[in-house]
């Protein structure tokens, strides 16, 4: 049976990064939010849906999402208790699940071995109790905040707003079976990964 690995981990700690490692020691890797978007090009189920509980306006003319429309929505600030976001989430948290399962029964009769489950909402999910291990990123917030401003062209500002809305190191390291702080040594976190890997395959 093949071997499932999550990784997981706050915005910026380099989870991308660690999947492109993984791939040069030849583990293949899902990206969950990669996963997402493709399943809201239209015609899409996903879609439908979430435009069936947060109304048309999310849409564009053309039928695709207006990403900023639904965020004005599931991040209000009036919605203290992230009622619309829990909304979100449990529509297109079974899309991208069913997806992955997918992808994954696919891969295993393809003959992999392990593969990793790059899913920042691994534990809200749920998808974690499928794993036989997970993996949690972290690296410092100042190196966090370095690299959102530069992957997502983003001002300092927005990023650390951003930042404040994320979990605690702490919420995804207490539930991991492994630890990584990426702090900028590719070398070493690859070291870290070929480690772990060994570990899980041997267990």
């Amino acid at each position: 049976m093949i071997k499932i690995i999550g990784l997981t981990g706050p915005s910026g700690a380099g989870k991308t990064t660690l999947c492109e490692i993984a791939t040069r020691l030849g583990i293949k890797s899902i990206d969950a939010d990669a996963v997402y978007h493709d399943l809201l090009i239209p015609p899409s189920e996903c879609l439908c849906e979430i435009a069936s509980v947060f109304g048309c306006n999310i849409l564009d003319s053309d039928g695709t999402l207006n990403r900023a429309s639904l965020a004005s929505i599931v991040f209000d600030p009036g919605d203290k208790e992230k009622k619309m976001l829990g909304k979100l989430n449990k529509i297109t948290h079974k899309y991208v699940l069913a997806k992955i399962r997918e992808i994954i029964r696919e891969s295993e009769l393809n003959g992999e071995e392990m593969i990793i489950v790059d899913a920042p909402a691994l534990y809200e999910s749920g998808f974690d109790k499928e794993c036989c291990a997970v993996i949690c990123l972290i690296a410092d917030i100042s190196t966090r905040l370095d690299r959102i401003i530069k992957r997502d062209n983003i001002s300092g500002a927005r990023a650390n707003e951003r930042l404040r809305g994320q979990s605690s190191d702490e919420f995804y390291s207490s539930r991991a079976d492994f630890v990584i702080a990426n702090n900028g040594d590719t070398k070493q976190m690859e070291n870290e990964l070929s480690k772990i890997i060994t570990k899980i395959k041997n267990s």
